[in-house]
């Protein structure tokens, strides 16, 4: 543990903070941050914040500039040494292996030992303990990670975390795949560790969400630190501008929608236990949102309808055909013309390691091919119209989609698709971790889509997303769809009555 150091002196000093890949993605960024203070970060995606977080944590080095813990040089040259010193980060892209318990993951480096061999009861009681301080109380500790959710894996993250001297805590988007409650646990966890002298950077999009937890608001945007003030003298529009250089209501413009005949008609499609049999229709030129709590079966109905899972009983229907569509696969969803948008783009919607190319016209890949042989001057021109369009910020169509922010990624997803061109569009989460000003560039685009003539189904957590680009709000609720409100006719307060409808049932019953 390092020596106490003064109470006047900044617990840690970033002084013209820069780093350059082939261009620069960061500049001159100098903030000072003390124990026990929390630091609110945010920007649009790209604009620096996880580059930022990545050098103050030791996983990578900063091209210019320096940095002081207790008024000491700081340059950690691995992600371990900085947390030797107390500097500890929760990532966007969770350090876990799927492979191993819960158990095993958050005590892998410091494994208790009896005789030489693991003492798994001294593991368990560990791992239990630390469960219980973000909320895991009700799952077994022996629990293989794979087999949990993405929230309930980003909690086993953060507890990882708090285990042992932390100083300082980064934490980055943790909340944009938590539950409500868990939100709360996360915030009491930031309470306690606040009361304690750690200090906190607080990497978020959520500008309500920042405002709450805490004192300061530091803004980057194209790399460039803007804003370094309290917080409690910004409204959420002043941010927004101060994030993207322009106000983003003026960049919405949903227009008018031509609301045609059914594209998809869904007939009491069924999963037991996850869904029960469910029937709607989703017309041309509509954008129909599906809301619910996490694990109300609103991502399952999605991939029934897709064919990435299978269903008990019902049936799907494409245009006006009178016969049923023989969705076996996602291949087959592809073929009668339905796309997907997946909830977690990083392992089920991109191949990381490839070029934005490679992704983009990976859906079409006969119109970039001659013969069987890859035309790369065709694949990456359309990978470059669809930067232009979709305002992907990278160097060119060669760059890695790993390479990315989320926003940026998630647009490559969402290109693939649109060259596709397919009719039916659903879309899980699809804004989730994205940042303000890109959220408003995808509600265009699906505004875009739905003038012509596409049907969009879109699942979201953000209700307010849902009311402010829908034409109708389906709500699920324990697996059932349990009413549906036209634009105009719903409320916040009844659809979250509606989602909570089925539970408070199922508690009765």
């Amino acid at each position: 543990m390092p020596k106490e150091p003064n109470a006047s002196t900044p617990l840690l000093n970033l002084i013209g903070i820069g780093k350059t890949y082939v261009e620069p993605v960061l500049g001159d960024v100098s903030i000072t941050l003390s124990a026990g203070q929390i630091l609110a970060l945010t920007g649009e995606n790209g604009a620096g914040k996880s580059t930022l977080s990545k050098i103050v944590c030791g996983l990578i080095s900063p091209t210019e500039g320096c940095m002081q813990l207790d008024g000491k040089a700081y340059a950690p040259r691995s992600r371990s040494e900085a947390e030797q010193l107390g500097i500890r980060m929760v990532m966007q892209e969770l350090n876990l292996i799927p492979t191993l318990s819960i158990a095993e993951n958050l005590y892998l480096n410091q494994l208790p030992q009896r005789f030489g061999w693991i003492d798994r009861r001294q593991l368990a009681a560990n791992a239990r303990a630390q469960m219980a301080a973000v909320g895991l109380t009700e799952i077994d500790p022996w629990t293989p990670v794979g087999e949990l959710g993405v929230g309930h894996q980003q909690m086993v993250e953060i507890a990882r975390n708090l285990i042992g001297s932390c100083r300082l805590l980064v934490l980055d988007e943790p909340t944009a795949m938590l539950t409500s409650r868990e939100v709360e646990l996360l915030f009491a966890q930031i309470t306690r560790l606040q009361a304690e002298g750690v200090a906190i950077i607080y990497i978020s999009h959520r500008l309500e969400e920042l405002k709450q937890v805490a004192d300061r608001i530091a803004v980057l945007r194209d790399g460039k630190l803007v804003c370094d003030d309290l917080i409690e003298g910004y409204s959420s529009e002043a941010l927004v501008q101060l994030m993207v250089g322009r106000t983003a209501s003026a960049e919405l413009d949903l227009g008018h929608r031509e609301i045609g005949a059914p594209l998809l008609r869904v007939r009491n499609l069924a999963r037991a236990p996850v869904v029960a049999p469910t029937s709607f229709d989703l017309h041309a030129g509509e954008i129909l949102g599906i809301a619910g709590l996490i694990g109300s079966g609103r991502t399952e109905l999605l991939r029934l309808i897709f064919g990435a899972d299978r269903a008990d009983q019902g049936e799907v229907f494409i245009g006006d055909a009178p016969q049923a569509a023989q969705i076996t696969s996602p291949k087959t969803a592809i073929a009668a013309g339905i796309a997907m948008i997946t909830e977690d783009r990083k392992s089920q919607g991109l191949l990381l390691s490839q070029s934005i190319a490679v992704n983009t016209t990976l859906s079409r890949l006969d119109q970039v091919s001659s013969m069987g042989v890859l035309d790369d001057t065709a694949e990456m021109a359309v990978a470059n119209d669809y930067i232009q369009r979709l305002r992907i910020r990278s160097r060119n169509g060669a760059q890695a989609a790993g390479e990315l922010s989320g926003g940026n990624q998630q647009k490559v997803v969402i290109a693939r698709w649109l060259y596709r061109d397919c009719p039916i569009m659903l879309f899980d989460e699809p804004t989730r971790g994205i940042d303000i000003g890109a959220k408003f560039d995808i509600y265009k685009l699906m505004a875009d889509l739905s003038r012509q003539g596409k049907g969009l189904l879109i699942v979201s957590s953000d209700l307010r997303e849902l009311m402010l680009i829908c034409d109708r709000i389906a709500v699920m609720s324990a697996g059932r769809l349990v009413d549906t409100f036209e634009r105009g006719h719903w409320s916040q307060e009844a659809i979250l009555a509606s989602a909570f409808s089925g539970y408070v049932n199922t508690a009765a019953a």
